[in-house]
């Protein structure tokens, strides 16, 4: 195998499939990149078993092969070298020469035969997506999955594909998000997956790199063709993204939902964002809540801790109902309001010890329990 690359397009090509790789590899195999090289390109693929990536970026290959290195290593390596020209030349031992400029490195490698191959799909519903809407939907609901691993079901984003739309949910039990987008949903292709934390994380991460994205699923894993846009960064046609599922039934999420709240509140987003922000700058572990009264035209948010003292804010909303107070961990409901976008949101609230609801006008839900208040 010979070829001669770009150097940037080399390690941003490198920086792609990089974060699959654990410190932790349980083969040396998996510590590795398969470069493998065709004429006009070099496709690059790493994977954990669990989750793999594959990339594709120009070069000029001299001859065709492919073999595996070390992905970190070979990763610091390219970012350093000195030249924009790099040339690759490996030998039947798998010893591979890189050189560029006054500089040249020989690095052991192993066969392309060890590594194991990603999978190829055959019985999976395939759906088409807009980048741009997959991050905005992803961004509304992933800070609400579980990290508690006992609760492995919990432990990603939930995508449900049926009656004509797409929901994402994340919950973990405390805080439940939820956002939906119409889509053609033909009776055959129905299903859901749970995607892991770790592939929600790597997804979002490649998204915005083009238009659209395909997503095909089965019972067991999911892929996502990534499509590119032709720039400056040496990525060609798409990134595959191949993960594993998390099996097993996700909760019932319309059961969380309340049925019926007493008051809605018309918030800015941004305003009650930094409200909620400011005073939970007292609040401390011992002491972790907010507390909202409402009263005649009148919103106000108080927190307190023996440790720092306390903080009041206050801010005009239309309201003309009873008075009211309910508490809240200040993180809940500061993440979805720094996930969305919009400048107006809706909060309804039923009473001191029922859950607190966000929604927008644009389909998304978020249901927050309360803390008691003593």
């Amino acid at each position: 195998m010979k070829f001669k690359i770009n150097r940037d397009h080399f390690a941003n090509g490198l920086a792609q499939v990089l974060n699959v790789v654990g410190s932790k590899a349980t083969m040396p195999i998996l510590s590795n990149v398969l470069i493998e090289a065709a004429k006009d390109h070099v496709t690059l693929t790493t994977t954990n078993l669990d989750l793999g990536i594959r990339v594709k970026i120009k070069a000029e290959a001299k001859e065709t092969g492919a073999v595996t290195l070390p992905v970190k290593r070979l990763a610091t390596i390219v970012r350093e070298l000195p030249n924009v020209d790099v040339l690759v030349d490996s030998t039947a031992s798998h010893q591979v020469k890189l050189a560029s400029g006054g500089s040249t490195f020989r690095i052991m490698g192993i066969g392309k035969e060890e590594f194991p191959p990603l999978p190829e799909f055959g019985d999976e519903k395939i759906f088409t997506l807009n980048q741009d809407e997959l991050t905005a939907m992803l961004r509304s609901v992933d800070y609400a999955q579980s990290t508690d691993e006992t609760r492995y079901i919990l432990n990603g984003v939930y995508f449900n594909f049926r009656d004509e739309k797409l929901s994402l949910v994340a919950t973990d039990g405390r805080r439940l998000a939820l956002v939906s987008k119409e889509l053609e949903v033909p009776a055959a292709s129905a299903g859901s997956i749970i995607l892991p934390a770790k592939t929600v994380a790597e997804l979002a991460r490649m998204l915005g790199k083009g238009s659209k994205l395909k997503v095909s699923f089965n019972d067991r894993r999911a892929s996502f063709q990534i499509a590119t846009d032709k720039d400056s960064s040496g990525l060609m046609d798409h990134v595959y993204l191949y993960s594993k599922v998390v099996e097993g039934n996700y909760p019932n999420y319309q059961q969380v939902i309340p049925k019926e709240t007493h008051q809605r509140l018309k918030l800015e987003r941004e305003l009650f964002l930094q409200c909620v922000h400011r005073a939970q700058l007292v609040c401390s572990e011992k002491a972790n809540s907010v507390k909202i009264k409402l009263t005649t035209n009148l919103l106000e948010i108080t927190a307190q801790s023996p440790d720092f003292g306390e903080a009041h804010e206050s801010m005009a909303v239309a309201y003309s109902g009873a008075e009211m107070q309910v508490a809240f961990n200040p993180a809940y409901l500061l993440d979805p309001l720094r996930a969305l976008t919009k400048d107006e949101v809706f909060l309804e609230l039923k009473d001191e010890v029922s859950p607190g609801v966000f929604k927008t006008l644009e389909n998304f839900v978020c249901v927050i329990m309360p803390v008691r208040l003593s």
